[in-house]
């Protein structure tokens, strides 16, 4: 079993679609029992998956260990993929993390679930506290999402920094996302850095939250979903490596 993060120090990135479509494509063109753990309070990924699930607040139980995860996974409409929904308890997640007498604490509960499923991924909140702190410990690969410009490349290097000063921490993978190469500054950042992954911006994405899906469920051979499944593909990759 693999834990994938999908992080980013600050919002507006597409950080959340980015992991429902990857845990799509985990659980649909690779085949694996997936399980997308939405650890944002917003809970986007829970409302795109799981729109008619009634919000409670038993998130944080989860992460106090009062509830098992298992009580609260539910089962998504995509084979494969199941959903451990967020909720506004999340909401002081940091002052939690901070409170609990232990720096392992995710990678614990993800390590729990390691029979049930092959890929775990972590749709993470924002920010540079201890909650990263936690993901950073419990993850196998971190995915950064990033808009091409000098704001989120300043916020890439501040990750980059940060890791440094940890311990075994896992390897980043900077991801340029919501691309339009009708921008100067993007296509700047673009051939700054040509091996990166480029997923386009795209009104199909946006589309998400009223289709209550993945794009590549609806939209398969879109220009986005083909982008999708290529990067899927080198995060396998790169997994298959550590392993």
């Amino acid at each position: 079993m693999a834990t994938i993060a999908i992080y980013a120090s600050k919002g507006g990135v597409g950080k959340t679609t980015l992991a429902v479509n990857l845990a799509w494509a985990s659980a649909t063109l690779s085949s694996r029992r997936t399980l997308l753990w939405d650890l944002d309070a917003q809970g986007g990924a829970s409302f795109i998956l799981a729109p008619d699930r009634k919000a409670g607040d038993e998130a944080r139980a989860v992460i106090e260990r009062d509830l098992s995860p298992r009580k609260l996974i539910v089962p998504t409409a995509i084979s494969n993929l199941d959903l451990l929904p967020a909720d506004a308890s999340l909401r002081t997640l940091d002052v939690l993390f901070s409170e609990i007498d232990s720096k392992k604490r995710l990678l614990k509960i993800s390590a729990a679930l390691d029979k049930d499923y092959d890929r775990i991924i972590i749709d993470c909140p924002p920010g540079l506290g201890n909650t990263a702190d936690q993901i950073i410990r419990g993850a196998d690969l971190i995915l950064l999402p990033l808009i091409p410009s000098t704001l989120s490349a300043r916020a890439a290097e501040e990750l980059v920094t940060h890791l440094d000063h940890k311990k075994d921490a896992p390897p980043v993978m900077p991801v340029f996302n919501m691309v339009d190469r009708r921008r100067i500054a993007h296509r700047a950042a673009i051939e700054a850095a040509p091996k990166q992954h480029k997923l386009p911006m795209a009104s199909l994405v946006e589309q998400m939250a009223d289709r209550h899906a993945p794009v590549g469920a609806y939209a398969p051979r879109a220009p986005v979903s083909i982008a999708i499944a290529d990067l899927w593909r080198d995060i396998e990759k790169r997994l298959a490596k550590k392993g």
